[in-house]
């Protein structure tokens, strides 16, 4: 039996963060299955109890995929409590290059994703410069509060 990843994170507003996401990452919202209109329609085509679909979930997509098929599907699941702590687990969004692109050229890539990054509503949390390593990166977090890296 093959096993397909799909990253879920748990959040507050999904279509919030499908949008931040699929921006920052290039993916596009998940269009419902089998021709329904909405995925709200599709759940209750395969028998979904109602009780099962709260108010708006299922109206707007609430996941995004890589249009290119590469990446993980990544799914957006509302849930009623706020984030109190730090990630066990973070996206590292990889645009430097790798180590052998020069540093400076790799502080500009990382640079402008996360200028772009924040007009859409991330918040920098730290750089970290390392030049003794030629390491650098930036944290961020989403809208919700989600951590992650820019590399």
């Amino acid at each position: 039996m093959e096993t397909t990843p799909q990253l879920v994170i748990d959040c507050a507003d999904p279509r919030r963060l499908v949008g931040f996401w699929a921006g920052a990452l290039g993916y596009v919202p998940e269009p419902p299955l089998g021709g329904h209109a909405t995925w709200r329609e599709y759940w209750a085509d395969l028998g979904v109890p109602a009780e099962e679909l709260p108010a708006g979930v299922g109206e707007t997509p609430e996941s995004i995929v890589d249009p290119a098929g590469r990446g993980p599907r990544i799914w957006f699941q509302q849930v009623p409590e706020p984030k109190v702590t730090k990630n066990r687990l973070h996206l590292d969004l990889r645009v430097g290059g790798g180590r052998e692109v020069p540093l400076e050229t790799r502080i500009q890539r990382v640079t402008a994703k996360m200028e772009g990054l924040t007009e859409a509503g991330a918040t920098v949390l730290r750089i970290m410069d390392k030049p003794d390593t030629a390491y650098y990166a930036v944290v961020l977090q989403d809208p919700e509060g989600n951590e992650f890296c820019v590399v």
